[in-house]
């Protein structure tokens, strides 16, 4: 069994989406996929298109929901969709135990995705950390703790913004 996570940015533009998402179908395409777990916390963005690519490779995915208020706090109406079926899609959920979406909550679903994964896949540009809980911190956390860390940002993508 290989347990894949993610991090990475929530903000890529339209134009990185389809490239993101091919580069994430290519990593994904070296591991069998009865052998295959993701690890997201479906987030808009780059955790979406990780457990799409999980889901379309034949492996299992696992949600972890930062708060109980997740899904009503902070997913916007466009992405509810998207949430949604993922969410259904799921072989199992963890929902962390805070009531309500904020820092620590995500500090402590980014320590869950680290605790069980084998490897993290962060769709990141290289940028350093801008504070807790980001893309860039989530790396140096997994680079910390001795996981292995893919990189995926292919040529041509980028952030909103």
């Amino acid at each position: 069994m290989t347990t894949l996570a993610v991090t990475g940015h929530m903000d890529l533009t339209d134009e990185a989406v389809p490239l993101v998402r091919e580069a994430l179908d290519k990593v994904l395409a070296d591991h069998e996929p009865t052998d295959l777990v993701g690890v997201s916390c479906i987030a808009k963005g780059s955790d979406s298109l990780f457990a799409e690519a999980v889901l379309a490779a034949g492996g299992r995915l696992i949600v972890v929901l930062p708060s109980r208020d997740y899904r009503e706090a902070k997913v916007k109406p466009e992405h509810a969709p998207t949430f949604d079926r993922l969410r259904a899609a799921a072989s199992e959920e963890i929902v962390m135990p805070h009531e309500t979406a904020n820092r620590t909550a995500y500090e402590a679903a980014n320590a869950e995705l680290l605790r069980r994964a084998d490897r993290l896949v962060a769709v990141w540009d290289g940028q350093p950390p801008s504070g807790k809980g980001g893309t860039a911190d989530t790396v140096q956390q997994a680079q910390a703790k001795g996981l292995g860390v893919t990189v995926v940002w292919p040529e041509g993508a980028a952030r909103k913004g």
